[in-house]
């Protein structure tokens, strides 16, 4: 008696993940934009550049069928900085040549990286992530052994890296942390990025694979990585470099830790509540440590850690996360105090005098006249 089919796995949905890849968060925002494209997008782009630059920039509100139902969607802001620099990232994009994105740790070149693929290609998840490991293979191609043995290498027992999928595609690599990986690692990009193809000895009668027209690189770096394993004067003359600063405005930073803190608690289903005026406290603790002078032009020490937008979301997290399981629910300036120094002292418990500092110099003369600023500062002196 034959047997039935197993059942067919059930399908993993937007429930069931912990992150969704942008062009999966975004897919609405997406199509809105594709539909009221008025310009031609170059080959196999999804997007037009300016409507890319739209998607990222946010700003206005489209009128698309979603779902075949008439719907407004909002376009949000995804990338908190200058403009220019998005715009420099899509003109490289849709040159000859491949785009680095240099900056500080958690400046954002890797959320930027992510939504310029998904609104460019359509998939953010032609990704290699550079590390001391990685390996020419990763970068080109490998084989499965077991049927090289038994049939020989065929175009249909190699694994394609994603250089190569994207190549075959016409899409955009992501490769994370160039300058984590060795000289030679990184070296296999020149020929790819110089001549836009694979050569594949292993195959005599199939022994090259050839990009189609859109494929890119979009590369990123860290600048406290640069001397680590420093690009070959070939490689770089492959690549425009865009540097992304860390965001200059008060203002903006606190718009962009208000509307990524809000993101994350939807994610992880949180009832807790931010106010403004908590993250607004947040916000300039981390500036003022960041750049060594307070507002009052107090000198401050500077620690090691690299005092990013990117950890001064992951403290809100963190607080949120601390007053939903441990305290009221509504997160205030002490649950902040209190996820501060896991944030600031890393490695080097030096960096801890530059918190005790900042606790005595700045937010104990604000204490006397400001709540909040009394129960920050009281807090952050118990942990420390």
């Amino acid at each position: 008696m034959a047997k039935k089919p197993a059942p067919a796995a059930p399908q993993p949905t937007t429930a069931d993940v912990l992150r969704e890849p942008a062009e999966v968060r975004y897919a609405d925002q997406l199509e809105a934009l594709r539909q009221n494209d008025a310009d031609a997008p170059p080959a196999n782009w999804r997007l037009s550049p300016r409507s890319v630059l739209l998607y990222v920039v946010g700003g206005k509100t489209l009128k698309a069928t979603i779902g075949g139902k008439p719907t407004e969607v909002p376009i949000t802001r995804k990338f908190f900085g200058d403009d220019g620099i998005v715009e420099r990232a899509i003109v490289t994009l849709a040159s000859e040549r491949a785009l680095l994105l240099v900056g500080e740790p958690g400046c954002g070149k890797s959320w930027l990286s992510e939504h310029l693929a998904a609104a460019v290609c359509g998939t953010s998840l032609l990704t290699i992530q550079g590390t001391a490991g990685t390996t020419e293979e990763h970068i080109k191609y490998s084989w499965n052994i077991a049927r090289v043995i038994a049939e020989g290498p065929t175009p249909q027992n190699m694994i394609p890296s994603p250089t190569m999928v994207a190549m075959r595609a016409g899409g955009l690599l992501r490769f994370e942390e160039l300058t984590r990986c060795v000289p030679d690692v990184q070296d296999s990009l020149v020929s790819i990025l110089s001549d836009k193809a694979v050569a594949v000895p292993e195959l005599p009668n199939d022994n090259m694979v050839f990009a189609k027209p859109g494929f890119n690189v979009i590369a990123t770096a860290n600048t406290r990585d640069q001397g680590v394993n420093e690009l070959s004067a070939a490689l770089k003359r492959r690549f425009n470099y865009v540097y992304i600063p860390i965001i200059g405005d008060q203002k903006t930073e606190v718009k962009l830790v208000q509307q990524r803190s809000a993101e994350l608690l939807e994610r992880y289903n949180l009832p807790a509540k931010l106010s403004p005026s908590v993250i607004e406290l947040l916000a300039t603790v981390f500036r003022e440590i960041r750049n060594g002078k307070s507002t009052d032009g107090v000198s401050l020490k500077k620690p090691s850690t690299p005092m990013s937008t990117a950890e001064a979301i992951g403290v809100a997290l963190d607080a949120a996360l601390h007053s939903r399981f441990f305290g009221a629910g509504e997160v205030g300036p002490a649950d902040i105090a209190r996820n501060m120094v896991g944030a600031v002292v890393k490695e080097d418990q030096e960096d801890k005098v530059a918190l005790k500092e900042y606790a005595t110099l700045v937010a104990k003369k604000r204490a006397a006249k400001d709540k909040s600023w009394k129960d920050f500062h009281e807090a952050l002196v118990e942990q420390l």
